[in-house]
């Protein structure tokens, strides 16, 4: 989930030269990571079998890297395009489950994630949705609050116990705990967008784009699983 790795604090670090972040180069940065995301997506949609085996360790060789971009920002070159590449290939793993179990799930999921990042692009350049101080911290307690829940239910799960039967409760609630949470990650794109520009306008260094690019990535990935989950929800 993303916004955790997106704070001020990052953007405070000096620059000595006159190549300094700018929205265009985030933009630009975040379309190669999606490029290299899409191609790892694609050979594990094509390739179940030879990631199924692999799909433990990169998820956690995914987790480490996302660890260390976070503590070690101008590493972000680097290590963005890596992640990228694991990202995709954990996705296309996931997406090939959802698509065999739900048909036509994975288009309907990829379509709708696109037209809530255009929805939150919008409202945030037409200033319906302010990232204000009262704004961020509702959404990053929301955030690490759905984040607890989750790390709560994997560990249970782990231990053998029941976890959260909400979580995959195909009710009436069930559903509504899914589009809540859907609406919490796509509010995370408001403060994504914010300290993006914030980022340019306090002329942080060039390698932050790359690590705006990651951090804005993984609040989309989350998102789309998040979606991913609904539609599955409605289906049954």
């Amino acid at each position: 989930m993303s916004n955790p790795l997106l704070k001020d604090s990052v953007f405070q670090t000096p620059v000595r030269s006159t190549d300094v972040m700018t929205v265009s180069g985030t933009i630009n940065k975040s379309m190669i990571l999606w490029v290299l995301l899409a191609a790892g997506a694609f050979y594990s949609w094509t390739r179940p079998t030879v990631i199924m085996p692999l799909l433990l360790p990169i998820l956690l060789g995914a987790f480490v890297l996302a660890i260390i971009s976070s503590f070690k920002m101008n590493l972000s070159p680097v290590l963005s395009p890596i992640y990228a590449i694991c990202e995709g290939l954990v996705l296309g793993v996931v997406s090939v489950y959802f698509e065999k179990s739900y048909p036509g799930i994975v288009v309907n999921a990829v379509l709708l994630t696109m037209c809530v990042l255009f929805c939150m692009l919008a409202c945030y350049k037409t200033g319906m949705l302010r990232a204000t101080p009262r704004f961020k911290k509702v959404v990053i307690l929301s955030t690490l609050a759905i984040a607890l829940v989750y790390l709560i239910d994997s560990l249970m799960g782990v231990f053998g116990a029941r976890g959260f039967n909400f979580l995959g409760d195909s009710s009436g609630l069930g559903i509504i705990i899914s589009l809540v949470i859907v609406a919490v990650a796509a509010l995370n794109l408001i403060i994504d967008f914010d300290l993006i520009e914030g980022g340019a306008r306090q002329v942080a260094p060039k390698y932050m784009e790359w690590y705006s690019s990651f951090a804005l990535m993984v609040t989309l990935v989350w998102l789309y699983l998040e979606i991913l989950r609904l539609l599955s929800k409605t289906r049954n």
